[in-house]
């Protein structure tokens, strides 16, 4: 009962979302650009919108296929600022209460992104209609894998397209993966699904085969609970904490991409799980929204100690006479024939039985020109890999310049809807964040998602920071260490006042 004695009015929702597909002249409306599209087998990216109204509360939960909305990406950065500015006078509702999620696929969306997430927005407000709340959690372990890889001499390394592995022989294990799907289900009255909310954290970055534009994972997941659930319901997707998450075979050179395939599975997977839970009660609005101010790191000394290893493994090349065809070569041969690389056996038995042992001088002069080339193709694998997040710390560098050093303002979100809980915030987060404060949290349902409400580019775990050069999270960083205590003590916070 409410405070007046009456029955408290059922939870509101309305569910929208707008085409924000790219195209060659940046126009989603034009015909001709989406059967070009079509044509080549690239589905669609969008922004999807859900408003919830309760007595005393309305928010819009926005997920917009791109990979951020502020930064990089190509969405503008006053994107957040304009919508909420908008959203703000027309239907009323409050800046802070507007939360944004980036799916984090990398797809181009249109030129008039922010026009369409508005109108999203506003139609799905002004679809409000009563409905009951149910929550659940799927599972799913086969989509995705952690590509930090730990070394066997402490480093850290990480599986990206930008530079080569390490060597098999040095990795000693990898880190984790959450298999968790949140997922919030809102059913109207009689019983028909509205919309689905599910929360993953992988990075959505697989592609497709004719490397069209695409939502990529998420996508193709919402559009299977989309079809499997009928009856117009929406899928809504939040990404997780998936900054050290990816999707496996990400670097398989001997299959095209098929981001479909791995999107279908986390979308059936959620949509067994929905099924499951019953929607049977109402659902009050929680929402709390409050600003940290994280500290900056100076990289100089980061800098000169990799500008110092790519010095000290350019003078430890070796020289060598083989190039690349003869090294090809030659390790072809020694690998089919360890004993007898050079000839046939017979030639080196004619030999031994003159007394002589030509062949068996040159195999071994072979050995080491091969051990000489192989090292130094493991030393350049490690020079470019040092290059590439070389470029990453002074560029941040450059921005601390920028700044003075001054500390960088975060907002951290908490929304909770009847048992579900959220909490949103701009860096992309490490899966060991997610879990962690998963595990602290004093509900039971609790979702965790980076790349909402502006971009901070990565936030890896301070242990992880330990290791900057070594990995693009580490590297593509421009926040300190202690940006993790606070950020993590925010958040339990506000988890414990929803």
């Amino acid at each position: 009962m409410s405070t007046d004695g009456t029955s408290p009015r059922p939870l509101l929702a309305g569910v929208a979302k707008a085409d924000i597909t790219g195209s060659p002249a940046e126009q989603t409306e034009d015909p001709l650009y989406a059967a070009v599209d079509a044509a080549r087998g690239t589905d669609r990216l969008y922004v999807t919108a859900l408003v919830l109204r309760d007595e005393a509360t309305t928010i819009a939960l926005v997920s917009v296929d791109a990979v951020a909305i502020a930064e990089i990406g190509s969405i503008d950065d006053g994107y957040l600022v304009n919508v909420r500015t908008q959203l703000g006078a027309d239907p009323g509702i409050e800046a802070a209460h507007v939360l944004v999620n980036a799916s984090h696929c990398h797809g181009v969306v249109c030129a008039d992104v922010e026009a369409r997430t508005v109108q999203a927005v506003r139609e799905a407000a002004a679809g409000l209609e009563p409905v009951h709340v149910g929550v659940g959690r799927g599972h799913e372990d086969r989509i995705m894998e952690n590509r930090r890889l730990q070394l066997l001499d402490g480093r850290e390394a990480d599986v990206r397209r930008a530079y080569s592995l390490p060597a098999d022989e040095q990795i000693a294990s990898v880190g984790p993966v959450d298999p968790d799907i949140g997922i919030l289900r809102l059913d109207r009255t009689d019983g028909r699904a509205l919309a689905l909310v599910y929360h993953f954290a992988c990075h959505p970055i697989l592609g497709v085969a004719d490397g069209g534009n695409t939502a990529d994972l998420s996508g193709f997941a919402s559009r299977a609970i989309e079809t499997g659930l009928g009856e117009g319901a929406t899928a809504l997707f939040l990404q997780g904490c998936c900054a050290d998450i990816n999707p496996v075979r990400y670097r398989d050179v001997n299959d095209p991409p098929d981001a479909e395939a791995m999107g279908e599975r986390l979308g059936l997977s959620a949509l067994r799980a929905a099924r499951e839970i019953d929607c049977d009660g109402d659902a009050s609005l929680h929402v709390i929204s409050e600003h940290i101010d994280l500290p900056r790191e100076d990289l100089t000394g980061h800098i000169d100690a990799l500008e110092a290893e790519q010095k000290r493994l350019l003078g430890s090349l070796r020289p060598t006479a083989l190039n690349l065809k003869s090294f090809v070569s030659l390790s072809v041969r020694h690998s089919l024939s360890a004993r007898y690389p050079a000839d046939a056996s017979h030639r080196y038995l004619h030999e031994q039985s003159l007394g002589r042992d030509d062949l068996t001088r040159l195999d071994e002069t072979n050995r080491g020109l091969l051990d000489q080339y192989g090292d130094n193709v493991q030393i350049m694998e490690q020079l470019t890999r040092i290059q590439v997040n070389l470029g990453l710390l002074k560029r941040h560098q450059e921005r601390y310049i920028q700044a003075g050093g001054r500390p960088v303002a975060a907002e951290v979100i908490g929304l909770r809807v009847g048992p579900f809980a959220l909490v949103m915030f701009a860096g992309e987060l490490s899966v060991q964040t997610g879990l962690r404060l998963k595990q602290a949290s004093p509900h039971e349902y609790t979702c965790v998602s980076g790349v909402s409400n502006g971009y901070l580019y990565y936030t890896p775990t301070a242990e992880q920071l330990r290791n900057r050069g070594g990995a693009q999270e580490d590297s593509d960083c421009f926040v300190a260490s202690e940006w993790q205590g606070l950020f993590e003590g925010k958040a339990l916070e506000i988890l414990g006042r929803l």
